[in-house]
């Protein structure tokens, strides 16, 4: 299954990303998840939710998603991996690190997640941590996090992508 690489995460409606998102952190569904097995089960979710009563408008909020599925599915394919639909953002400890290094001064390109990962490497997070900004138990979290928005969005991609404002 090939990663997409574009922005997916842009194209799916809120609820739509609230089913993936449940359906990728259920420990009973088979990982990883494709957009035929997310068709699959809303298909057989539909005929139920209708059937008790739930309303009209359940009924056509999930008719809604099978569609915008089913477009999902003719655009990138029903192996595409449900993830790469999900909107991915840094947690506010990990945006303050992000914020830090796109203020930077001397930095003289922009900032990618790359160099973000890089500069917390050669001791960011320590001085962030002293100067207050980051909690001390909090930088190898740090660590796992930026990794893991590395290995979805490459190391290229633009860090303010990322930010979490709250």
């Amino acid at each position: 299954m090939a990663r997409n690489p574009i922005d997916t995460a842009q194209r799916v409606s809120t609820r739509l990303a609230e089913f993936i998102e449940s359906q990728c952190n259920d420990p009973e569904v088979e990982q990883p998840i494709t957009l035929r097995q997310l068709r699959q089960l809303l298909g057989s979710l539909l005929p139920e939710s209708a059937g008790a009563g739930e309303g009209m408008q359940g009924f056509d909020a999930m008719e809604a998603d099978v569609h915008e599925l089913d477009a999902l599915i003719e655009e990138y394919g029903e192996d595409a991996l449900a993830v790469d639909f999900l909107p991915v953002s840094a947690s506010e400890p990990l945006s303050r690190v992000i914020e830090s290094v796109m203020n930077d001064e001397n930095r003289e390109y922009v900032a990618t997640l790359g160099t973000v990962r890089e500069a917390m490497s050669n001791g960011l997070l320590t001085r962030l941590v002293g100067d207050g900004v980051l909690d001390e138990d909090e930088d190898d979290s740090l660590c796992e996090e930026i990794d893991g928005l590395i290995e979805r969005a490459g190391a290229d991609a633009l860090a303010e992508h990322f930010l979490r404002y709250e």
